[in-house]
């Protein structure tokens, strides 16, 4: 039987919960480009997400909102969207023929993420994931041109396809409300010590730069 949608977020919520505990404070460097998905989105803000929290934490929450509303917007488009839907197949197509899908598969707070560590200046990377998965993506035939009259007509099917998808995530933003306490409550819990923890250390070790036995 098909869940309903109150009953997807809630299970997302209740995965991310069951998560949290687990987040630890990244010990490589930050990403520097922003995550388009995480940066002012309206999923964090209705679930009680501030921008001061860290990326690890709102990635993986809001990667498991977007799954939900990729699935409602495939069964409209599957139902509603035949032009759409066949460039879809067509597409998947092509990327299972890929023989390197390094992005796939991965949990919801993987997903999305760079494949690759940001480089270090003077220090090039030997190859990275992301430049061979590229590599698997160009000895794969194009897809089959489509005309002026076919692109227009894709071009409408994928503004309705992006109306509904909003409306899926106003919808979940209302959900989402009802589970404001739940989420803070977790980061006060299980984020903000470690934040703190981070912040003492670094405080104590600008504070001593030197270790007093070594004077």
């Amino acid at each position: 039987m098909e869940r309903s949608l109150e009953t997807q977020v809630s299970l997302a919520v209740e995965a991310w919960l069951r998560w949290v505990p687990r987040w630890e404070p990244a010990t490589h460097r930050g990403r520097v480009a922003p995550c388009r998905r995480c940066l002012g989105s309206p999923i964090l803000a209705a679930a009680g997400i501030g921008a001061n929290v860290p990326h690890g934490v709102q990635h993986g929450l809001s990667t498991r909102i977007k799954a939900i509303v990729d699935a409602a917007v495939a069964a409209y488009t599957a139902v509603n969207l035949p032009m759409l839907q066949a460039e879809l197949d067509q597409q998947s197509a092509r990327n299972r023929a890929r023989a390197y899908r390094p992005a796939e598969d991965l949990a919801p707070e993987f997903e999305g993420m760079p494949l690759d560590p940001e480089p270090v200046p003077g220090a090039p990377f030997l190859f990275t994931l992301a430049g061979l998965a590229d590599e698997a993506s160009a000895v794969l035939p194009p897809l089959p041109p489509l005309s002026d009259e076919a692109k227009a007509a894709l071009r409408r099917e994928v503004a309705l396809a992006d109306e509904y998808a909003n409306m899926i995530g106003r919808e979940i933003c209302g959900l989402l409300l009802r589970h404001r306490l739940a989420v803070q409550s977790a980061i006060s819990q299980y984020v903000e010590p470690q934040i703190e923890a981070m912040l003492a250390e670094l405080t104590e070790s600008l504070d001593s730069p030197f270790d007093p036995d070594t004077l």
